[in-house]
């Protein structure tokens, strides 16, 4: 599904997952004090490690510093990553596995991998989805898309509606088990498409229709 859009080429206090049918604007508005962020939207998008936005969807940008963005993803996302982590490792479990039964001479050497092999899989599988949910962030608002994605680095973007070109909706296999979407907003960016992740596909569609209608009305606006 990808729609052609007009125009041109921490955990928050109010961050939650966002049903489908809720408007996709922050519950809460947060009047931070600090330095306005409207010189950062006028730059056009950018990408830098715990940047912070403003919540309110009316007031974002104005006398107020960044503030995390809304919505969490889905909580469904944690057993989506978890399950690609699993996969991630089945090539070397099985890889020392085939060791095991072919060389039965060095036992106190497989031992030992075994051991660091299994005490890794079960820290990445338990850690890093909850670590990455605990991270992950977006929201949309009528000026901008903002992401906070990453867990050992994290990245968070603001993408201008106005730098909008499309939004598609991509459903891997695994997603589809799960019932769960991402959304990519493509900009006019050298900095590539911004990727929305774990969203139940209700909600990813709220958010493409939802950003097909403000890129009309910025188009609409600009003419």
């Amino acid at each position: 599904m990808t729609p052609n859009l007009p125009g041109s080429a921490g955990d928050g206090p109010g961050a939650r997952s966002s049903p489908a049918g809720e408007p996709l604007a922050p519950p809460v508005a947060r009047a931070d004090a600090g330095s306005s962020s409207s010189a950062a939207r006028r730059g056009g998008e950018s990408a830098a490690s715990g940047s912070r936005d403003g919540v309110g969807a009316g007031t974002r940008g104005t006398g107020t510093i960044l503030a995390d963005p809304a919505w969490r993803p889905d909580p469904r996302a944690r057993l989506l990553w978890g399950t690609e982590l699993v996969l991630s490792w089945l090539l070397p479990v099985i890889g020392f596995g085939v060791w095991v039964v072919l060389d039965d001479g060095r036992r106190g050497l497989q031992a030992g991998v075994g051991t660091a092999l299994a005490i890794a899989v079960v820290a990445t599988v338990a850690v890093i989805p909850v670590w990455r949910y605990a991270v992950h962030r977006w929201e949309i608002t009528d000026e901008a898309v903002y992401t906070r994605v990453g867990w050992l680095t994290q990245e968070s973007r603001v993408a201008p509606i106005s730098r909008v070109q499309t939004v598609e909706i991509e459903r891997g296999p695994l997603d589809r088990v799960f019932g769960l979407a991402t959304v990519t907003v493509t900009t006019a960016s050298s900095a590539g498409a911004v990727p929305i992740g774990g969203l139940d596909l209700p909600v990813a569609e709220d958010a493409v229709a939802r950003l097909t209608r403000i890129a009309a009305l910025h188009r609409g606006d600009a003419t």
